[in-house]
């Protein structure tokens, strides 16, 4: 397959957002940026798209899909009902970085959802995205546009190493602002469970609906179940290298990740960290910058960028600095403890708890 690369920088390019639009609703693949990572965009409603979906990522077919969404009218299209809590939500994130499980209709293919009978559902703020799909008029299922458990990609670049050759277009635009993937909040259960968290936090959420609560359930690979949503049973966000996380005081972090790298001064080391660490590690390691540490915002915008970048450079191992689990730290600790496969360490006697 020749992948045709087509460069949007903003929602004015009406007559790109044409084409890409035209080739989402014919069924072929397209990969577009969002708020949050780029999207490998196809038809929802297509199963021939839905299944090439799967194929071109090498996703397993039970991990469910996002649909995502130009409007509340295709809304209605694709579920059953929307109840007073995800009304709430709705007013007040989207178009934003959440995503909502919903009971489906019909119309909603079981490739789409695993076979589930929800359906999770986003509208990107993102202004190119919403273009493409007001463009589009279908509902567009769009997974992260990477491998299947490689880092999300934020940059066209990333997409390219990956997709080139394996969708029918990539579009050029963009790094994402936000960074890791939406936060997920299954709103077919009472109280609503927030299945992945992202940059709309737990706290955002409980202003809104004070009853919501986290569902830490983790599916294990060989169990036969489907998850209802994506990141909770199969191995996601990791790197080629081993990956190493610690957690804590910032001088603690700072000597550990330094014991660290003497300790295997024979391996190609990259460190992971705001520049609160990094301005303190001497060694001849790839030193990759989180930000000031003032902001976690800036570490989600970085965080999947900067794991790529460490597997371009084909390091051996990478140390990162984690953060505590309040806010926004809690997504970013989601996706670190994933990359690190669980390696995680907290430092000054306290235990990780995930």
């Amino acid at each position: 397959m020749i992948t045709n690369i087509i460069k949007i920088e903003n929602e004015f390019e009406r007559e790109k957002i044409k084409e890409v639009a035209s080739a989402l609703r014919d069924g072929k693949l397209v990969v577009f940026p969002t708020e949050t990572v780029y999207g490998l965009g196809g038809n929802g409603l297509n199963e021939d798209a839905l299944k090439n979906i799967y194929i071109a990522k090498g996703r397993p077919s039970d991990n469910p899909l996002i649909l995502h969404i130009a409007d509340l009218e295709m809304l209605d299209t694709l579920v059953r009902d929307i109840p007073e809590d995800a009304k709430l939500l709705i007013d007040k994130f989207w178009p934003g970085p959440l995503t909502l499980i919903f009971n489906r209709k019909s119309i909603v293919p079981d490739r789409a959802t695993g076979g589930l009978d929800t359906v999770a559902i986003r509208m990107p703020s993102d202004k190119v995205a919403h273009a493409i799909l007001k463009e589009a008029q279908v509902p567009v299922a769009a997974p992260s546009a990477n491998l299947s458990g490689k880092p999300s990609p934020t940059s066209t670049a990333h997409v390219i190493e990956d997709l080139d050759g394996r969708v029918d277009y990539i579009v050029d635009s963009t790094r994402s602002f936000v960074g890791i993937e939406s936060t997920v909040v299954d709103m077919t259960v009472n109280p609503p469970m927030i299945l992945r968290p992202g940059y709309i936090t737990y706290e955002d959420l409980k202003r809104v609906i004070p009853d919501v609560c986290y569902d830490n359930t983790t599916i294990d690979k060989d169990d036969k179940s489907v998850p209802k949503s994506p990141g909770q049973k199969y191995r996601h966000y990791a790197p080629s290298a081993n990956c190493y996380t610690y957690v804590g005081d910032v001088n603690l972090v700072r000597d550990k990740i330094r014991e660290e790298i003497n300790k295997n001064k024979d391996k190609k080391i990259c460190v992971i960290a705001t520049d609160r660490v990094l301005k303190e590690i001497e060694e001849d390691v790839l030193k990759l910058s989180l930000g000031s540490g003032e902001d976690l915002l800036d570490a989600s915008h970085n965080l999947f960028y900067n794991l790529r970048v460490a597997d371009d450079n084909d390091v051996d191992i990478i140390f990162c600095e984690g953060f505590e689990q309040s806010g926004l730290g809690v997504g970013i600790m989601n996706r670190l403890t994933k990359a690190s496969s669980g390696n995680v360490t907290v430092l000054g006697g306290k235990k990780w708890e995930n």
